[in-house]
């Protein structure tokens, strides 16, 4: 282990608090910092009980905490909300930002519209039941900066307004802790040779501390946290850099500087340690085996392994980065051959359990001929169970790519370590068809501190049920648009799944301003045509599983078993029929 840096850091609370006090009874002020409510509310006490009447207010999310701290909703029949609209960010940023609002305000009838000017206030109308009118306006802390990667970004960030009677308010950015540590992380990144042979590291370890629980909604799987917010916009901000220091494209999925990990824990006061880490990382111990159909949380390796040996074939395999064996079983049938597998992004974690099920079904049918492949990122794997250990309801798109720190589909080496299954696979097939079986989050995701909307996956940010990506070669639209009729069509039967997504699918739109899905019975539908790959048709199914457990973990990989069945069989279907017409003419 080489350590690069470490650091305590003050609460920005406790700093303004001092300067407070320091000015004395009689002092008003407002204050914005990124810690959860129980901690604004007791500086409130402790700053009231000198004579100092300070309110304190989250600077992520301001309208939203403002609903759930301020606004009486006791009686509430309609809202009306102007939201901000800045030059230097997405125009819907602040639509988003107050997710998921409308999803809290049941019952409560609620509109949203742009504001004109670059006025950072929400402007609220709160029509009551009892016929009472209340306006308000939200400040949202914002600053305009020029971030790591060369892009002008408005963030929120912290702020002190210091309140006197007849004269304006004095009022000024103050940089939170929360804001340093990530900006510390960045420039120890950027100011640090790595050379010019990747990978340029085994682990770049980011180790915080923060002193903020997260704060669950009440509203399906939605939370308020710092911890996460910070891991996810410190994982990808560094991605970046090292984009940028190697001349790559931002958002390039074939970077490979190695296993990026923000590590980001519940701590009595901030903190900061960065060092690079060598060696694989260590396994949990495996829990028992759980029967497949029962799973309420993501399977160990282990227990991956033992379910891939049950299904009778050929065993085959490949070595990952850490050593790691990527197993797949090849079923040689008379059908038409399909491969699927799960895991590419180990973070996305239903689609493992799916597979296995599904292949479990399809073993039992007679002539059934595919390859199943459920784990491809063992590496990615181990750590979000390590990262879940401590954190079991966050994202941790650190564990999203392998350990080079790239997309295994995008790995363009001689040696291909995971994609070698793959190849592999479509080598004893001969399959002209892929299910590939993803998810994304199951909440909102942001990236607060570089515009809030994470770059590059800004229709990914809110949960949007269960969605199908369709890619086929040019000339193979036809049978691409058939498959995911049939495949619909079968998932629109599963008990709930349709009512599911089309209740997420509405809370999207109100806090997206717009629609951007092609739907295909109840389902939304992407088709894209693409020969990046030499198989001719591949469906990814998309369900948002990252963070789920128990009932909503079972739900989750009973779509994607239910997904892979319907798309096998539809397959076979095209595939018969063309069959029948070559022979017929």
């Amino acid at each position: 282990m080489t350590q690069l840096y470490e650091s305590r850091f003050e609460r920005s609370l406790d700093a303004m608090t001092r300067e407070l006090l320091a000015r004395g009874a009689g002092t008003a002020a407002e204050l914005w910092v990124f810690e959860p409510e129980p901690r604004r509310r007791l500086i409130e006490r402790r700053l009231a009980a000198t004579g100092v009447a300070a309110r304190v207010r989250s600077a992520f999310k301001p309208l939203l905490h403002v609903f759930l701290e301020e606004v009486d909703r006791e009686g509430l029949g309609e809202v009306e909300i102007a939201y901000p609209v800045h030059h230097s960010a997405a125009p819907n940023r602040f639509l988003l930002e107050c997710y998921p609002l409308a999803g809290l305000l049941d019952g409560v009838a609620s509109s949203f519209r742009a504001s004109k000017g670059e006025d950072l206030y929400y402007e609220l109308r709160l029509h009551y039941l009892d016929g009472r009118v209340d306006e308000m306006r939200v400040f949202a802390p914002n600053r305009l900066y020029v971030d790591h990667a060369g892009e002008e970004v408005l963030a929120p960030t912290g702020w002190l307004r210091l309140v006197s009677p007849g004269a304006a308010p004095e009022e000024h950015r103050v940089e939170t802790e929360f804001e340093r540590i990530f900006a510390e992380t960045l420039r120890i990144a950027a100011a640090r040779e790595w050379g010019d042979v990747e990978p340029f590291f085994d682990r770049l370890l980011v180790e915080v501390g923060l002193p903020a629980d997260d704060t669950p909604l009440g509203f399906g799987e939605e939370v308020v946290s710092f911890r996460e917010a910070l891991h996810e916009d410190l994982y990808f901000s560094l991605l970046e850099l090292f984009q940028k220091k190697t001349g790559r494209e931002l958002g390039d999925r074939g970077i490979r500087p190695g296993m990026i990990v923000p590590d980001v824990r519940m701590s009595a006061e901030p903190s900061l340690s960065i060092s690079i880490g060598e060696g694989a990382i260590d396994l949990p111990e495996s829990p028992g085996l759980v029967p497949l159909a029962e799973s309420r949380a993501p399977l160990s390796e282990a227990s991956v392994h033992e379910e891939l040996a049950r299904i009778e074939g050929r065993a085959f395999e490949a070595r990952s980065r850490e050593g790691r064996v990527v197993k797949a079983v090849y079923r040689s049938g008379t059908d038409a051959a399909v491969m699927i597998s799960g895991g590419q992004h180990a973070n996305e974690t239903t689609g493992v359990v799916g597979a296995l099920r599904a292949a479990r079904e399809l073993a039992r049918r007679p002539g059934a001929h595919f390859s199943v492949s459920p784990l491809e990122n063992p590496d990615g794997y181990a750590l979000h169970h390590a990262l879940r250990a401590a954190n079991p309801a966050h994202m941790h798109h650190a564990a999203r790519y392998t350990a080079f720190g790239n997309d295994l589909e995008y790995h363009l080496d001689d040696a291909l370590y995971e994609r070698e299954l793959r190849e592999k696979a479509r080598e004893l097939t001969g399959a002209l068809f892929h299910i590939n079986l993803h998810g994304y989050p199951s909440h909102e995701w942001t990236r607060p501190l570089t515009g809030y909307v994470p770059r590059g996956f800004a229709s990914w940010m809110l949960p949007h049920g269960f969605y199908l990506v369709m890619r086929h070669h040019p000339g193979w639209g036809e049978r691409a648009a058939r498959l995911v009729e049939l495949v619909t069509w079968r998932l629109a039967a599963v008990p709930g799944l349709r009512a599911f997504t089309e209740s997420q699918l509405q809370l999207y739109e109100t806090h997206t301003g717009a629609k951007g899905f092609e739907l295909v019975n109840g389902f939304p539908c992407d088709f894209t045509e693409d020969e990046r790959t030499s198989i001719p048709l591949r469906l990814i199914t998309e369900y948002p599983d990252e963070t789920i457990g128990g009932e909503a973990f079972l739900r989750g990989h009973s779509a994607q078993m239910e997904a892979v069945l319907a798309a096998y069989e539809a397959f076979q279907v095209i595939m018969a029929d063309e069959a029948s017409k070559g022979s017929a003419s």
